[in-house]
């Protein structure tokens, strides 16, 4: 297995590691319902499941 050969000072670690952020996911606003949910995600409102603005699938109902 590799070693390093000398120790990686703290200021060169920590600028390597500047790349890896927590990035807030994109959200839109439903034209159809006016909810707000994740891009490119299909998403519930009152139980039935709405993908870009269309009805994909209604909650059964079971009487």
């Amino acid at each position: 297995m590799a070693h390093p050969k000398r120790k990686i000072s703290r200021t060169r670690r920590d600028k390597r590691r500047t790349h890896y952020k927590a990035t807030a996911p994109q959200l839109a606003t439903c034209p159809t319902t006016g909810t707000v949910h994740v891009y490119h995600r299909a998403y519930y409102v009152d139980g039935d499941l709405y993908y870009k603005g269309k009805l994909v699938m209604e909650e059964s109902k079971s009487e």
